[in-house]
């Protein structure tokens, strides 16, 4: 291999390693391990080799190495000490002497073999270079662009430098995603396999939503509101219970911004998903209170040790409370983590309730209204405010 040829090869592994996003060093040694490799098995079998690619000028040395020895018991790793002498008087017992390959030999094993362990050699290195980039960016919101949806199901989407799997339990139900869509992922989980690095991504996790959150909702980024938990359903609902660190922000407010905007730039993102934001309680009964909106409850029995609460429902509230398909009660339970057990009542328990029941009633009723009135209309001292507008 002439100066010149020997340029160009380097030349050509730096623009490779440019392309493959590598480490120029990286790939020289893995060229040096191919060539190695191929040699050893294809020309010399049992001796030790050893290649040295020089990364600047390009010129390229193959060694065999054997030991010095009084006496010879394998001509692949030893040489004798007599023999040694007559090739240099200064070598001495257990020395390692270096015997150059000429080029020719080695040339025509190299365009033979070499190719297919440095692709291999080459392959693997490409996927440490992956698993190292994103192995550390577990739990990110990233923009990726689909490659590709296999005949399982999976989506394949394409991270920039390597590719994640999204399988049908993480997608959004409903949501159609073709190639060259560009979409918003969580990365769930980052690992090495035996195959190379496997990248797990995500658009049904709940940490999807709250980076939309952070997105959209200023007060919800600087810390202001705070997003205490989110119960998720993908594709069809969420709740979030929010909760504020300044009296003066109302933090449910906050996330649905004006006219609704916020909490619907939030939701175009996942397929139009429904989204309630509830107001978080230290209290546990007004947490599952609340968590239970729209639907409005009675009594709440709480059951701290177990995590269970027994809730009392009227008839025409059951539906409403239990949700399709159990979902509103599931998605509350999952929000607040009690188990929560609903049981139909006849009795009113809610003092807004019986005020809209009495205010439903005929004739008969106008009394119990009235009653109700005058009591929130009195004053400290007994009197209402009509016998005080009488005496003034």
């Amino acid at each position: 291999m002439t100066k010149d040829q020997q340029k160009e090869f380097i030349t050509a592994l730096e623009e490779l390693a440019i392309s493959r996003g590598m480490d120029k060093m990286a790939l020289v040694k893995a060229f040096e391990e191919a060539l190695q490799d191929t040699y050893m098995k294809r020309v010399e079998q049992g001796k030790r080799v050893e290649v040295s690619l020089d990364p600047e000028s390009g010129s390229l040395e193959v060694l065999i190495i054997k030991e010095v020895v009084e006496k010879v018991e394998d001509e692949n790793t030893q040489i004798s000490l007599a023999d040694a002498l007559e090739l240099d008087s200064d070598v001495e017992l257990g020395m390692e002497m270096e015997f150059p390959v000429p080029y020719e030999n080695f040339s025509r094993i190299a365009l033979q073999n070499a190719k297919q362990v440095l692709t291999q050699k080459m392959r693997e290195a490409e996927r440490s270079v992956v698993y190292n980039e994103y192995k550390d960016r577990e739990g990110e919101v990233l923009t990726a662009s689909v490659a590709r949806v296999d005949n399982k199901g999976n989506i394949f989407v394409e991270l920039g430098r390597g590719e994640a799997i999204m399988p049908p339990k993480e997608q959004i139900p409903g949501e159609r995603l073709i190639g060259g869509t560009r979409t918003k992922i969580y990365l769930k989980e980052v690992a090495m396999t035996n195959r190379g690095p496997s990248i797990l991504a995500s658009r049904g996790a709940p940490e999807l939503l709250m980076h939309l959150l952070r997105q959209e909702v200023p007060e919800v980024a600087d810390g202001t509101v705070e997003v205490k938990a989110i119960a998720r359903e993908a594709g069809q609902r969420s709740k979030i219970a929010v909760t504020s660190r300044n009296s003066n922000v109302d933090p449910i407010g906050a996330c649905i911004g004006h006219r609704g905007s916020r909490i619907q730039a939030v939701t175009a993102e996942i397929g139009r998903e429904r989204v309630d934001v509830i107001q978080f309680d230290t209290n546990a009964r007004e947490f599952i209170k609340n968590a239970l909106s729209p639907a409005k409850v009675g009594n709440i029995e709480i059951d701290t040790e177990g995590k269970e609460a027994r809730v009392t429902v009227t008839a025409d509230q059951l539906s409403l409370a239990i949700g399709k398909g159990g979902q509103n009660v599931r998605l509350a339970a999952k929000l607040t983590g009690y188990k929560i057990d609903l049981q139909e009542t006849a009795n009113v328990a809610d003092l807004d309730a019986a005020m809209e029941k009495a205010s439903q009633d005929g004739g008969k009723s106008s009394t119990a209204r009235d009653k109700f009135a005058a009591l929130f209309s009195a004053s400290p001292d007994g009197e209402t405010k009509d016998s005080r507008s009488q005496k003034d």
